[in-house]
């Protein structure tokens, strides 16, 4: 792979890290001090969602940082690139359950506030884009395979390498 690539892969995802810290700081800290409704019913799970939401997205930042390591030492096709993998599959899964955890809270707040907070077509694209974000999750997992197959077959490729050598 390009260095050139890596490096500025390496550069969005520092950036979106720092960022995500000033998302988690800021807006996590403002929303729990928020008391215009005084709804803590609300409130309290949607800090919980966001902060979740988060840490998720910043353990993919990371996983993916040390996956481009790897690439970078020519190491990426061993076993040891599964673990940062699976990392990366489950931190996507828990996104697609805080996606849909918004969705049942927006439901709840329609609910219990008279009138509709929030829009039922809103809840239901919500509960949509969760949906999508588990797929990703599946796709991530169908690669994850594919590299499972590519490690056996770069595994095979050295030990059939190694019996010609042996041979000549």
């Amino acid at each position: 792979m390009n260095s050139r690539v890596v490096l500025v892969l390496r550069g969005v995802i520092g950036l979106a890290l720092v960022g995500s810290l000033g998302v988690q700081a800021l807006l996590g800290f403002q929303l729990w001090l928020d008391r215009g409704e005084d709804r803590a019913d609300l409130r309290i799970p949607l800090v919980v969602l966001l902060v979740v939401g988060v840490v998720a997205l910043q353990v993919i930042g990371v996983e993916i940082w040390r996956l481009l390591t790897m690439v970078r030492h020519g190491t990426v096709f061993s076993f040891a690139a599964f673990r940062h993998v699976d990392r990366v599959i489950a931190a996507i899964g828990a996104g697609a359950v805080v996606v849909l955890g918004l969705a049942v809270l927006a439901a709840y707040a329609n609910r219990t506030t008279p009138g509709d907070e929030i829009a039922p077509g809103v809840v239901g694209i919500v509960c949509g884009l969760a949906l999508v974000v588990a797929g990703v999750a599946l796709v991530v997992y169908v690669m994850r395979t594919l590299l499972a197959q590519a490690v056996a077959l770069d595994d095979e490729t050295k030990q059939l390498q190694a019996e010609l050598d042996g041979v000549i």
